[in-house]
């Protein structure tokens, strides 16, 4: 049990490291949450410091999911009592809570997005594919990244229900059970997202906002 305590605990503190927050005060001295839309992530960074910045944050969160679930769950420092594939989504879920609620910055981090993207990768790839399709369908159709992310994440466990009970792939149980986890998770750390959907005030992709 110490084994995969210690698998979730590095798990978390790799997701916790705040990409953005750093890179924000690197590149311009600000705290990235300060501005744009106020969010911890790659959207924000690429809005308000550039394309360049963005694509390394959004990039390095993608590998923080990636290494959890794929380098980091193999690190076997006693006997583990669960598999490796249910490891594996521990980890990477571990680093999605981290990234969201970073010890390293008030618990005030991204949604996400990528961190999930980068375990799905480990995982499952084929499936993030197929999410990552659906994202730049809708992201060219609305112009709007929420929309784009969150038709991402709800289309994850449809693709893993096709796969699973009409295709008859060999998808586990605990892998199956993630993608809806997954899904409602990203659904809620967008729920300011979707209030102001709701009210027609949410940024399109490319568009100027105001200082948070």
């Amino acid at each position: 049990m110490s084994g995969l305590i210690f698998i979730i605990v590095l798990s978390y503190l790799v997701g916790s490291f705040p990409t953005s927050i750093v890179v924000g005060k690197v590149l311009r001295g600000i705290d990235i949450r300060e501005h744009g839309s106020g969010n911890a992530g790659g959207t924000n960074v690429f809005r308000v410091l550039g394309w360049k910045p963005g694509v390394f944050v959004m990039a390095f969160d993608i590998f923080k999911g990636f290494a959890a679930t794929f380098w980091i769950a193999q690190i076997a420092v006693s006997p583990l009592p669960i598999g490796p594939e249910l490891v594996q989504i521990i980890a990477g879920c571990a680093a999605i809570v981290g990234h969201i609620w970073t010890v390293f910055a008030k618990f005030r981090g991204g949604k996400g997005v990528g961190t999930a993207a980068g375990m799905l990768l480990a995982l499952y790839p084929v499936a993030l594919f197929v999410c990552v399709a659906v994202f730049a369908i809708v992201l060219f159709a609305t112009h709007i990244v929420s929309v784009s992310s969150m038709s991402a994440a709800l289309t994850l466990p449809v693709v893993l229900t096709i796969f699973r009970y009409v295709m008859h792939r060999d998808l586990a149980t605990s892998l199956y059970i993630f993608g809806f986890f997954v899904a409602g998770l990203i659904v809620f750390t967008h729920r300011a997202n979707i209030k102001r959907l709701l009210k027609g005030e949410e940024n399109r992709f490319g568009s100027k906002k105001k200082t948070a």
